[in-house]
C-alpha cells in the first residue's frame, strides 16, 4: 500500500462524498473540554536519513538499567537472563507464531503453555492456571471481573499496599460494567487492614510483598474475608518472591494475578510483558483467557488441546470471561524457558540471593543520617523516608549515574509521602552498588 499524503482535491472529494461541509463537522460531537485547539507542536516532515539521526539520538538519551548502580523496582525488576533464552524464543517456529486459532496443529506452542500453566500453578500454590495474560496490572482487574461472575456481587476492595497504576487499572478496567470499587490509602502495612467488607463485597485485593516490599502473612485477612462470603484476590509484582515466600494459594487466596516479568523477561522501557493467573479449581469455569489441556489421541499418543477458549472472539461478546485478546505467548515462553532452567531448587536460591543482596541494601541505607527504613518486613524491594522530597534527590542522584529507585509521588503524588522513596535489590545488585549509592545519597543530603 502507497503512503501518500492526501491533497486538498481529495479532502474536498472525500467530504462532499459523506456530506460533511468541512473537516470541523467531523468532530461536532466531541466536547469542546477534550478538543486541542492549538495547532500539533510536531517538526516539520524530513527525508529518511535525517528522520534516522533524529531517532537515533532519541534512543541515544536512554540510559540501560545495566550503565550504572540501578536500584528501580516498583513493579518491574532486573534480573539475570540466561543467553539460552533468548536463543531459543528466537527460534522462527516461536518467534512468528501467534494465537493458535487451530491450535491443535500447533502441538509445540500448546506444549510450551501446558508447561508455562503448570509452572504458574506450582508456584501461585492453586489448581489451575490459564495461558497467560497482556500483563500483571490487567490481570488484577480480570481477576476482580472474575469475582463478581462468582459472588455475583458488586464491590471491590483494593487495599492501601496495592500497586496505584493496578489500583487504577481495575478502577478503569470496571467501572465500565457497574462494578464499584473502595481504594484504601497508600499504607506500609497495608494488608492487615484492607478496608471495609460487607455482604456486597465480591473481593478483595492486596499485594504480597506489597508495593512498598512488606511481606504480610495474609492468612488472618483470608478468613476474615471468606466469612463475609468474599474472595482473597493477591497480586505478585516480583514473581521470585514466589521462591521464597509462601504460595498465595497457602495463605488462602482464590485467585493470583501476577506479573511474570521478573523471570524470563528484560526490562524494556514498559514492555512488553506478560500476566500470570490462576485459581481454585472451582472457579475453573470462569476465567479468562485460554487454558490448554492435555491428553491423548486416537492411538493412545501424548497430544495437548485447547480445553478453555471463552475469550470474546470465540463465542457470544455478553458470555465471553475475557476481553482481552493478548496473551503474551512469547514472554510466556521466556517465562517457561527460564524457570525450567532454574528449576525448583535454582529458583530457591536465586530468591534467597536477592534477600540476601536487599538486606545489605537495607543496612546501608539505615546507617545514613537522616534516613528512615520503613519497610521490616521485606523480600528485595524496601521503603525509604528521606528528610527531604524524593523525587529531586533521584534526578541528582540521576546526574551523577546512580538510579536510586522510585518516588512514591510518581506512582501517586496525591499519597502524600512526597519523601519516600522505593529501592529495590537483585542478584545483580553488587556490594560497588551498595555503596555507590550509601556514599551518593550521603553527598546529596548533606
Amino acid at each position: 500500500m502507497r503512503y501518500l499524503p492526501l491533497t486538498p482535491a481529495d479532502r474536498t472529494g472525500m467530504l462532499a462524498a459523506i456530506g460533511a461541509p468541512d473537516i470541523e463537522a467531523l468532530f461536532a460531537e466531541t466536547p469542546p473540554a477534550a478538543r486541542f485547539d492549538a495547532a500539533a507542536i510536531l517538526p516539520p516532515h524530513q527525508g529518511e536519513i535525517e528522520v534516522e539521526r533524529r531517532l537515533a539520538g532519541l534512543a541515544a538519551c536512554n540510559r540501560p538499567a545495566g550503565a550504572g548502580p540501578f536500584f528501580c523496582g516498583a513493579g518491574a525488576y532486573r534480573h539475570h537472563l540466561p543467553a539460552s533464552v533468548d536463543h531459543l524464543i528466537q527460534r522462527s517456529e516461536f518467534l512468528t507464531s501467534y494465537t493458535p486459532y487451530q491450535p491443535e496443529i500447533a502441538q509445540g506452542t500448546l506444549q510450551a503453555l501446558f508447561e508455562f500453566q503448570t509452572q504458574v500453578a506450582e508456584l501461585t500454590g492453586l489448581d489451575v492456571a490459564n495461558a497467560s495474560l497482556y500483563d500483571g496490572s490487567t490481570a488484577a482487574a480480570e481477576a476482580v471481573l472474575m469475582a463478581a461472575r462468582i459472588t455475583r456481587r458488586h464491590k471491590a476492595v483494593l487495599s492501601g499496599g496495592l500497586h496505584p497504576h493496578y489500583a487504577e487499572t481495575i478502577q478503569t478496567l470496571t467501572q465500565g460494567v457497574g462494578l464499584e470499587t473502595h481504594r484504601a490509602a497508600l499504607a506500609i502495612d497495608a494488608e492487615t487492614q484492607a478496608g471495609p467488607i460487607d455482604g456486597d463485597t465480591a473481593c478483595v485485593v492486596v499485594q504480597n510483598p506489597n508495593v512498598f516490599g512488606t511481606v504480610t502473612d495474609l492468612k488472618p485477612l483470608a478468613e476474615a474475608i471468606h466469612a463475609a462470603g468474599a474472595l482473597l484476590i493477591v497480586v505478585v509484582t516480583e514473581a521470585v518472591s514466589l521462591g521464597l515466600l509462601q504460595s498465595p494459594g497457602a495463605m488462602g487466596a482464590d485467585i493470583v494475578a501476577a506479573e511474570g516479568q521478573s523471570i524470563g523477561n528484560p526490562l524494556g522501557f514498559g514492555g512488553p510483558y506478560v500476566g500470570l493467573f490462576a485459581a481454585r479449581e472451582a472457579h475453573l469455569r470462569q476465567m479468562p483467557g485460554r487454558l490448554c489441556g492435555q491428553t491423548v489421541d486416537a492411538e493412545g499418543r501424548r497430544g495437548f488441546v485447547l480445553t478453555l477458549s471463552a475469550r470474546e472472539q470465540h463465542i457470544r461478546r455478553e458470555k465471553a470471561t475475557s476481553n482481552i485478546c493478548t496473551n503474551s505467548g512469547l514472554c510466556a515462553l521466556a517465562f517457561t524457558i527460564h524457570m525450567s532452567l532454574l528449576g525448583g531448587a535454582g529458583l530457591r536460591r536465586l530468591a534467597l540471593l536477592n534477600h540476601q543482596v536487599a538486606r545489605r541494601l537495607r543496612t546501608a541505607l539505615d546507617a545514613l543520617p537522616g534516613v528512615d527504613v520503613l519497610t521490616h518486613r521485606f523480600f528485595n524491594e524496601l521503603a525509604v523516608r528521606l528528610p527531604v522530597a524524593a523525587a529531586p534527590v533521584v534526578e541528582a542522584l540521576a546526574a551523577e549515574g546512580v538510579l536510586a529507585g522510585v518516588p512514591v509521588s510518581r506512582l501517586d503524588a496525591d499519597a502524600g509521602m512526597d519523601e519516600v522513596l522505593l529501592t529495590a535489590a537483585t542478584e545483580l545488585t553488587t556490594e560497588s552498588d551498595i555503596a555507590t549509592l550509601a556514599r551518593s545519597l550521603a553527598k546529596v543530603l548533606s
